[in-house]
């Protein structure tokens, strides 16, 4: 059977699921956390049909763990020890699907499908990766320099351990090459956009798309036809206008910093005011820029924690907490504000990613805030996580969802489209 591999590739991380395509049942799905450190953390998810009692024996040899669901459907490969590099951590993973029994051999896996956060004005939809493609993601990295380069770190390794399997690139910034001219020019003089590309691109986009989708589906209309709203909030945190099934406007800008506030992000900043912090505070750019990118948002302000599980739990008696969960929710609202304002109406919000998906708090605190929209809220099914639910009561004028998002479902099936 053909597999397709849908790869996340960070700075440190490597975040993986595989795919039994076109059927979309995924075989193992798993993440390998702090590369080029001598306690790298493995974790594998997987169903296992061979023999379980072989696998826990060969994997207590090595120090690892392997844990078994109640219905002994589903088990978990768990291992710390040292990985120095991407192309270690890929080799590993690859032999560690074999040794479980998810594949029989490398060569089950015909497609590798790699989330790429920035790709310019060059790339409106997923390539193959060919050489120039991939010089062009090394090009911009400047527009995402968190991400594109452990992106392209990621597709080498893999074309490297896997070169029979077509390698393809799905940008977070093609969703959103469909803005008009209006919403992606900054107010700067005209030649910094021809000269160096300085406009806003966003990020999310494939995120965006799939829960814009699947929100049309669950509202029973084309997605075409719809003005939806989709909130991405996780640690990187996006809101974007869908109307007629495009992406009219973005919170995130030239990188991914822009827009709402996030876990460690700023978001929108005042430029002027960074330039006064950075020359009283003697800061370099690359330090002010560590401190906008890592050191602000949520964590900035509660000065406790990025974690908004962690600010909600002491909001009541931190008032660092509760300012830093207000100005969250207050970003959101405003940028919700202005996309139904620039789409005459919204006719669905539609909550996604890791605090979209599983704060019933923080969506009530936004939903609250928008009821002369004429969205109101059913209070039981808010408590709903991690599931596909509409959140809103029968007498909601604006639809309010909750959509899992599946970005690796997205990439996969763009692989497809190239087999």
């Amino acid at each position: 059977m053909a597999k397709t591999m849908a790869v996340n590739a960070g700075s440190s991380s490597l975040k993986f699921q595989l795919l039994d395509m076109p059927a979309e049942q995924v075989m193992a799905q798993g993440v390998i956390e702090r590369i080029g450190m001598d306690d790298a953390i493995v974790t594998i998810k997987y169903g296992v049909e061979t023999n379980q009692g072989t696998h826990l024996a060969d994997q207590s040899a090595d120090g690892s763990n392997v844990t078994v669901s109640q219905d002994g459907q589903m088990h978990k490969y768990e291992n710390v020890l040292p990985i120095k590099d991407h192309q270690q951590a890929i080799n590993f993973m690859l032999q560690k699907l074999t040794d479980l029994g998810i594949i029989a051999d490398f060569s089950e896996i015909t497609g590798v499908g790699h989330r790429v956060v920035a790709g310019g004005e060059w790339f409106n939809h997923s390539v193959l990766v060919t050489k120039s493609v991939l010089e062009k993601i090394d090009r911009l990295a400047d527009y995402a320099p968190l991400h594109n380069p452990a992106n392209a770190m990621g597709i080498r390794a893999f074309q490297k351990l896997l070169p029979d399997a077509i390698s393809v690139a799905v940008f977070d910034t093609s969703f959103h090459q469909t803005m008009p001219e209006e919403n992606y020019l900054y107010a700067l003089p005209y030649e910094y956009y021809t000269r160096y590309g300085a406009r806003k691109y966003g990020a999310h986009g494939t995120s965006h798309r799939y829960v814009a989708g699947r929100a049309a589906e669950m509202l029973g209309q084309p997605l075409a036809d719809l003005k939806l709203i989709t909130l991405h909030l996780g640690a990187g945190a996006s809101i974007t206008a869908v109307k007629d099934g495009k992406s009219l406007d973005t919170s995130m800008g030239f990188t991914p910093l822009a827009g709402v506030a996030m876990a460690t992000r700023s978001g929108d900043v005042d430029p002027s005011l960074i330039y006064y912090i950075q020359e009283h505070e003697g800061l370099s750019n690359e330090e002010m820029l560590t401190i906008l990118n890592k050191k602000s948002g949520l964590l900035g302000l509660s000065t406790i924690s990025s974690d908004m599980r962690d600010l909600l739990e002491v909001s009541e008696t931190n008032d660092h907490a509760r300012l830093a969960v207000k100005v969250f929710v207050n970003r959101i609202v405003k940028y919700i504000g202005q996309y139904i304002a620039e789409m005459g109406g919204v006719d669905a919000l539609v909550f996604t990613a890791g605090i979209g998906e599983n704060s019933a708090p923080i969506r009530q605190m936004i939903i609250d805030k928008l009821a002369y929209f004429g969205v109101t809220l059913d209070a039981t099914a808010n408590q709903t996580r991690g599931q596909e639910i509409e959140i809103s009561d029968q007498n909601s004028r604006v639809k309010a969802l909750l959509v899992p998002t599946n970005e690796e479902l997205m990439i996969a099936r763009d692989v497809e489209r190239f087999k």
